[in-house]
Parts: C-alpha cells; sequence; structure tokens
C-alpha cells in the first residue's frame, strides 16, 4: 500500500472525519464476531499447551545443532500464551474476570510477565493510539526531547529503533510493567499483586532449573526461548502501528477512527507463526473493538476490508519491512512523519 494513512482519511473522507466515529463502524460488524465460544476458546489454549510442550520435548531430545529450530518453535508458541493472556485482559477470553484473571495470570507465568500491570498499560495504549504523548507502546520521540535525553537513554533509544528493536519489549517489560507504585486505588493493589506472583514465581522456578539441569539448562530451556518470544513481542508491536506513513498525532488533532481503523497495520506472517500466535496479525479488527476474541479476528476483518478495501494499510512481514522501519522510523517530525538519526545529526550540523 502506498497511499498515506493521512491521504486516506483527510482525502477521501474529509467529509465524514468529524462524524464517523469508532463506535459507527463497530455497529457495522456482524454480532457473531464478538461471541466468546467456549469451544474454540479451551481448543486453543489445549492447541497451545501440547504446542509448547512438544517444543520443549524437542529441546530435551534434539542434537545440540538442530536446538536453534527448537527454540524458535518453543518461543513462537509461547508468545501463543501471551496471545491468550491478551484476550484475557481485554476480557474477551471468557465472561467472568475471575477466569480471565486467573487464565491470564497462568498463561504470563512462563514469561515472567505480570499480567495486570501489562494489563492496564495496554489498555491505555488502546485508549490513546498513536497519540504523542499519551501512547506507551513505540510512541517516537521528537528531536527536542532526543537532544535532552542525555546519551545513556539516546542509546537505549536507538537500539531501540534499530537492528536491535527485537529486545525494545524487555526493556519495556523492565521499565514498566512491575512498578505499582505509579498507580492508585484498586489498580495498584492488582499491580502490585501480579508483579508479586511473578517474583515468587521466579524464586522458585529458576534455582529449581538451576539445580535440576544446571545453568546450561536454564539457558536452552527457558532463557532462549523467552528471546524468541521477546523478538516476536517487540516485531509484533512495532509493526502494529509503525510504518513510515502511519502518523502519530498529537492530543488536539487526534482522531479516534484515524488512528485505530486507518492508523492500524494488518501484517501477513507465515501461516504457521499466525497459528501459534493466533492470529495477533490481524490486529485492525482488534483496534476498531478489543472484545474481539482472537478466534474471530479474521471474520471481522474480512467485514472490515470488504467495507474500506485498500483504505485500510496491509503490508507482509520480511526483512525489508523490518529495515525500512529500522532504518527510516526514527525520530518524528510533525511535517513529515519520520526522520532518521542521519536526517537529525546533518540538521544539527547546519
Amino acid at each position: 500500500m502506498t497511499v498515506s494513512i493521512a491521504e486516506s482519511v483527510h482525502g477521501n473522507y474529509s467529509g465524514q472525519k468529524d462524524q464517523l466515529q469508532l463506535k459507527d463502524i463497530v455497529k457495522t460488524l456482524p454480532r457473531e464476531v464478538f461471541i466468546k465460544d467456549k469451544w474454540k476458546t479451551w481448543t486453543m489454549v489445549t492447541t497451545n499447551v501440547f504446542m509448547v510442550v512438544l517444543g520443549y520435548w524437542g529441546l530435551t531430545i534434539t542434537p545440540w545443532f538442530l536446538l536453534p529450530l527448537f527454540w524458535i518453535f518453543t518461543g513462537t508458541a509461547l508468545t501463543g500464551f501471551f496471545v491468550i493472556g491478551h484476550d484475557c485482559g481485554h476480557r474477551s477470553f471468557a465472561n467472568r474476570r475471575w477466569v480471565n484473571d486467573l487464565v491470564g495470570h497462568l498463561m504470563f507465568l512462563p514469561l515472567i510477565y505480570p499480567f495486570h500491570g501489562w494489563r492496564i498499560g495496554h489498555n491505555h495504549h488502546h485508549k490513546h493510539t498513536n497519540k504523542m504523548g499519551e501512547d506507551n507502546a513505540w510512541q517516537p520521540w521528537y528531536p527536542e526531547d532526543y537532544e535532552v535525553a542525555g546519551t545513556p537513554m539516546q542509546l537505549v533509544y536507538r537500539f531501540m529503533r534499530g537492528r536491535l528493536w527485537w529486545l525494545a519489549s524487555i526493556v519495556h517489560w523492565a521499565g514498566i510493567h512491575f512498578n505499582w507504585r505509579k498507580f492508585e486505588g484498586q489498580d495498584r493493589k492488582d499491580v502490585k499483586f501480579s508483579a508479586l506472583v511473578i517474583v515468587g514465581f521466579s524464586a522458585i522456578t529458576f534455582p529449581l532449573l538451576i539445580a535440576t539441569v544446571g545453568v546450561w539448562g536454564l539457558v536452552k530451556f527457558w532463557l532462549m526461548p523467552w528471546l524468541v518470544y521477546h523478538f516476536w513481542m517487540s516485531t509484533f508491536t512495532i509493526v502494529h502501528h509503525t510504518v513510515p506513513e502511519i502518523p502519530f498525532t498529537s492530543a488536539e488533532n487526534w482522531n479516534e477512527v484515524e488512528a485505530q481503523l486507518f492508523g492500524t497495520v494488518h501484517c501477513d506472517y507465515p501461516r504457521w507463526v499466525e497459528f501459534l500466535c493466533h492470529d495477533i496479525n490481524v490486529h485492525i479488527p482488534h483496534h476498531v473493538s478489543v472484545g474481539i476474541p482472537s478466534y474471530n479476528l479474521r471474520k471481522a476483518y474480512q467485514f472490515l476490508k470488504d467495507k474500506w478495501g485498500d483504505k485500510l494499510y496491509q503490508t507482509k512481514f520480511s526483512w525489508s519491512l523490518m529495515k525500512e522501519i529500522t532504518d527510516k522510523c526514527h525520530l518524528y517530525d510533525r511535517e513529515k512523519f519520520y526522520m532518521t538519526f542521519k536526517e537529525y545529526n546533518a540538521q544539527k550540523v547546519s
């Protein structure tokens, strides 16, 4: 897709933009895409658990030179655990809140991810998608913010926006989701509970792993699949909203429809990845309504595609896509969306 999102909305839909609301788009979707199907739900969980067990079994029997293949498979299957927890966080997994919270915590345990800390922050992302100053997922920096950030933070930012993008979600995980002090009331209690669950689980699991399979076993069975999980976590989330043609917008100019429907990317991945990760890449309908379970995303996307056609941003996962994002989407320019670090440095010199 070559037409920019700004052109799509401000051009063809300039007369509708102020009138069209997200709830109007939600109403165009058929009721069945919102229905939670217990059979599909628990089949998804059972299949995912089987795939993870299969991956770990493979790690126990495979020769050393095939370990990378099983790390990739197991880490990708563990990403499916995250997607199930993701449904739980949006309450689209089950009707009962306690079921969502229980399953969400269980799915996040092997990932060492605090459920409520992620859930609350992630819902903020949905409420303020691509809004400068508010969105907490891959929000770019303005050049003037980068200027005053200090050398250590500039280096971290450059790594996250460059070829080490796949480590960025580790920084996000460590720096945000365990800090319950920034919340108030019940949210603080929930975030603290989830963080302590993860700390307690880690205090038992890691020493037990080292005692039974040694440090190499910890690396082999946990660290390497965990890094693969973070590769997908980082990749999915940056691609969802960060391409050169999609704008971030100041609060006063932010429009919900433009951000959620036209500012979200549909990216096709190899089918085995989509299967193991429960179609999290079919992301546009998820931003139209978080109430759509992951197993209904494709059906919902087809309805949106029939309605909006080529106005939706669609692409395909490839090295060239990641190279374009990590080469171009560095600092945020208010007029042309993004500038590269090279352009920033040239601007400073001049």
